[in-house]
């Protein structure tokens, strides 16, 4: 029987959050803000509840933001609707759930690799889903060599899928660069042993 965020109580799920490192500040932009750096693929969204979330990123993410202005770059290639995608009620209660102090500090977020059903879902409920500005801030990056332009590269970490998939996208037609990363086929998040504080592999991450 498949285990959902119902059967793992809320301490387990967030030292899971912990473990996958899905969140992480590391480094600073081109501006000289703090960078939270989120990686989509390893995100279990079937075993984490929005209320585990919420309180992993106010007790080990929120105060390290200090009071200055920050970014986030988002890692999305390799995520697929129910495996690693919370759900469009969930993203709202996440996102309502943010202080509104720290949603001031936020001044951009870098998307990189969006895949063509993340960018029609985003024009469509973009504005619905994220109030306050947010979604103005989103910036779309196709490519690592456009997020340079905005992240020193010397301080932030890549996972190595994350240049496998700049790689591949190498031998497509320039039109499809950084449109299918919403694909099936296109890297799967490692496998999950689904017992209590069972974490995803970390190869491609560590």
């Amino acid at each position: 029987m498949a285990m959902n965020a119902s059967m793992v109580s809320q301490s387990e799920q967030e030292q899971l959050i912990e473990k996958l490192g899905i969140f992480k500040i590391q480094g600073r932009d081109k501006r000289g803000r703090k960078v939270l750096r989120i990686i989509g693929n390893v995100f279990p969204a079937k075993l984490v509840s929005v209320e585990a979330l919420g309180k992993y990123l106010e007790e080990k993410i929120y105060p390290n933001f200090g009071e200055r202005p920050f970014s986030v770059v988002y890692l999305h290639a390799g995520v697929h609707r129910g495996d690693n995608f919370p759900g469009i009620s969930a993203l709202r209660s996440i996102f309502e759930s943010i202080p509104v102090n720290i949603k001031d500090r936020l001044e951009a977020v870098y998307f990189l690799h969006p895949g063509i059903q993340s960018r029609l879902f985003l024009a469509t409920f973009g504005r619905l889903l994220f109030s306050g500005g947010l979604y103005s801030k989103l910036k779309y990056v196709s490519r690592l060599e456009f997020l340079w332009d905005h992240v020193r590269r010397s301080e932030m970490e890549m996972p190595e899928f994350v240049y496998d998939y700049d790689d591949e996208l190498e031998y497509r037609p320039v039109m499809n660069y950084g449109l299918e990363s919403d694909h099936p086929r296109v890297y799967y998040a490692p496998a999950v042993d689904y017992s209590p504080l069972s974490v995803y592999s970390m190869r491609c991450i560590a």
